[in-house]
């Protein structure tokens, strides 16, 4: 039975965990394989990601809050929008040569059929297009 309240993804990165945090808390290496946004990765710090507008149901902003850094270890934000109040962990943890990074994207009603419709697009999202775009822009010097 799958739990719809929370995606859960992990990637093996053949990246070091320093260049794996810096793609996740500069922003603007954040907008160029996520959303453009005006993330500071400081505890407390609130942020936006924008992206494309999808109906009535969103209007294309994410509005976020760090709420937890550990420095090349965790990171983690609210994510409000488009009738979402969620909570986005990253956790990273070194692995050989390289970076195993957890992403958890918490906190959905499966009760909705606004967040379940939602759930299932953001769900193929992080584990296909997202993943890429960061490994590509991991790849470039």
């Amino acid at each position: 039975m799958t739990d719809h309240t929370i995606i859960a993804v992990d990637q093996y990165l053949a990246h070091s965990p320093a260049k794996v945090w810096r793609a996740l808390t500069d922003s603007d290496l954040l907008a160029r394989w996520l959303m453009p946004n005006d993330l500071v990765p400081l505890v407390g710090r609130r942020f936006t990601l924008r992206t494309t507008p999808r109906g009535q149901d969103f209007d294309g902003v994410v509005h976020g809050e760090v709420l937890a850094v550990e420095p090349l270890r965790l990171l983690r934000w609210s994510w409000r929008g488009g009738g979402l109040d969620t909570m986005v962990t990253w956790t990273l943890v070194p692995e050989g040569r390289g970076t195993r990074l957890f992403l958890e994207h918490d906190g959905f009603d499966p009760d909705d059929p606004v967040q379940r419709r939602t759930f299932t697009i953001l769900d193929g999202g992080w584990r296909s297009h997202v993943w890429r775009r960061l490994e590509r822009e991991l790849a470039d010097p």
